[in-house]
């Protein structure tokens, strides 16, 4: 099978098209013809070494959506959707024809979403869902989503499934726009000491979660912050270290909860797949747009672009 593969790590170039045997699956384990990959800023990452863990060579690639062709007689045939921390880490990834992993590492892909609108998904839906999930976002909950970008606005959608009350925030003024089109009550950031005034204004007496997609407001976020509040984090600045208001902070009985998705396997991401996925076939949640698709030839490109910045969902397609 045609597979993008790496056998170093440090430089973009040791990323290669290739061909290599395509996987066997074993017992209680499934084959899945990729029909989409999604392109995370992870995956560009791992090529770059960031990920002391990986074993190599390795190809890389974390989220897809496919076909079973092999397995358990009753997923054969079905339309699949998956993501987990082992896929382009310790065990090959997505960009590649096909992908083997556990049979009750996949769920059923929501039929209101293609392949490729699938394949986008994942690393951000389960992201955003495990941080409502574990800074107990309610019905009853006001909060605050910091960022515009994929994991901000999937974090935003499902916590309005939940009835939570939202609000965003973002330092760019087209991400402000982008989510007030997306319907959302948004905050412009400028300094970061204005941040608990901005929110104090909306919510009176603070936010009782305040999630930072960023890793730059955990500081500011401490005087925006309700009593017995949560502020979820899922990233930080290069060096790791903030100087973090710890009176404030524990005077108000917060805490900070931190959320990483590489601690989820492709079973225990199956699971959060399957709870959310029916809410896009109830219309309860939207559908991706402006995905780039790229051939899986092309891919040494799109992992080049995306390690420059540029801003578009990149979608592979074998």
């Amino acid at each position: 099978m045609k597979a993008l593969q790496f056998d170093q790590t440090g430089d973009l170039s040791a990323l290669r098209y290739v061909d290599v045997p395509t996987p066997v699956p074993g017992a209680d384990e499934v084959l899945v013809q990729i029909k989409a990959a999604g392109l995370n800023p992870s995956d560009v990452k791992n090529v770059l070494g960031r990920f002391p863990y990986t074993t190599l060579p390795r190809i890389p690639g974390r989220d897809f959506a496919g076909v079973v062709v092999e397995g358990p007689q009753a997923l054969i045939g079905q339309e699949v959707w998956g993501t987990g921390r082992e896929l382009g880490f310790f065990a090959d990834g997505s960009h590649a024809q096909f992908v083997k992993l556990p049979a009750n590492g996949v769920a059923l892909k929501p039929t209101h979403l293609s392949f490729a609108q699938a394949a986008s998904l994942g690393v951000p839906y389960t992201t955003a869902w495990d941080a409502l999930e574990r800074s107990l976002v309610t019905a009853a909950t006001r909060l605050l989503v910091i960022g515009g970008g994929a994991v901000g606005s999937a974090a935003l959608a499902l916590a309005k499934v939940r009835g939570a009350q939202v609000l965003a925030a973002a330092r760019r003024p087209e991400q402000v726009k982008d989510l007030q089109a997306q319907g959302y009550q948004t905050l412009q950031l400028d300094k970061p000491d204005d941040l608990g005034a901005q929110v104090q204004a909306v919510y009176t007496g603070g936010a009782d979660v305040i999630f930072d997609t960023t890793g730059f407001w955990l500081p500011a976020s401490v005087p925006a912050l309700a009593a017995f509040g949560r502020i979820a984090i899922i990233a930080a600045p290069v060096d790791g270290l903030v100087q973090l208001p710890a009176l404030a902070l524990y005077r108000k009985g917060g805490s900070v909860v931190g959320i990483n998705s590489l601690l989820y396997g492709v079973q225990a991401c199956a699971a959060m797949l399957d709870q959310f996925g029916k809410f896009f076939d109830q219309g309860l949640l939207p559908l991706p747009e402006g995905l780039f698709e790229s051939p899986l030839a092309e891919g040494l490109e799109r992992y080049e672009e995306v390690n420059q910045g540029a801003g578009d969902k990149v979608i592979l397609l074998p």
